[in-house]
């Protein structure tokens, strides 16, 4: 009994110190104070300055540019590893093994190595650096994740059941399409909000290739608001609404995920 509320009770501290500070920026988003933590009464002025035209043109653009990014890095990453899985699967043990390993690299290294030999590639290419290059980067350390996302779908899968369509008189492409795909859709899905979630999340790698046109991320635009003595107040809207849209997928996924199990 005791050791059982000892669990709960560490569970809950430790639930309380990850999702605290996400908290607080959700509580202070609805107060005017430019000072986090200064509480000067409810209101939705910051959410309404924040759609505002033209108040925070930047920031806006910002953001567009980072949810762009991220959905044509995690589109693209996402086929890449489901047909990258696909291939590892039907290779032999050792070779499995192999490359699995290979694939493991770009995540197991550090972000400041990925950005730094991406922006030495880049350099070496005569590739100048902007959207493009930012693009191509994400796509380069999101498909990794994907392909550690659709692996274990294709090992759960009856391996009778791409045979059996060929048999029944479906082409490679078909049964890729018709048997395969169905079967590995929820990996893929998870490797595709793993991917738009790393994206979004990306400062190093984004700083090494961004270029110098004027560009901007999030992740940029914040550490240079950051640089500059404080945050803008709209970034607590901002931060809060992205957090609630994120959840709630998640929500959406899980639900749908347990209907398909009963």
């Amino acid at each position: 009994m005791v050791n059982r509320i000892l669990a709960r009770g560490y569970l809950w501290l430790l639930l309380l110190m990850l999702y605290a500070p996400i908290i607080i920026i959700v509580i202070f988003s609805f107060t005017e104070s430019k000072v986090l933590g200064n509480w000067t009464g409810f209101s939705t002025k910051l959410y309404t300055s924040l759609f505002t035209s033209g108040s925070h043109h930047s920031l806006m653009n910002a953001l567009l540019n980072t949810v762009s990014i991220a959905l044509i890095a995690a589109t693209a990453s996402t086929i890449l590893g489901s047909i990258a899985a696909i291939g590892i699967f039907n290779l032999r043990t050792r070779s499995q093994k192999a490359i699995g390993f290979v694939n493991s690299i770009p995540i197991l290294n550090g972000d400041i190595i990925t950005g730094i030999s991406l922006f030495l590639l880049f350099v070496s290419l005569g590739i100048s650096q902007g959207y493009t290059t930012v693009v191509l980067a994400h796509i380069t350390f999101c498909t990794p994740y994907v392909v550690l996302s659709v692996l274990p779908r294709l090992k759960q899968m009856n391996p009778n059941l791409y045979e059996a369509a060929l048999d029944l008189g479906a082409t490679p492409m078909q049964a890729l399409r018709k048997v395969i795909f169905p079967e590995i859709r929820p990996g893929m899905i998870s490797g595709f909000i793993l991917a738009i979630t790393l994206s979004i999340d990306d400062f190093v790698v984004t700083v090494f290739t961004i270029g110098n046109e004027g560009l901007e991320t999030l992740s940029t635009y914040i550490y240079t608001d950051a640089r500059k003595g404080g945050l803008t107040p709209e970034l607590r809207p901002l931060s809060t609404i992205i957090f609630v849209t994120v959840l709630a997928l998640l929500i959406v996924i899980n639900k749908r995920a347990e209907k398909q199990r009963r």
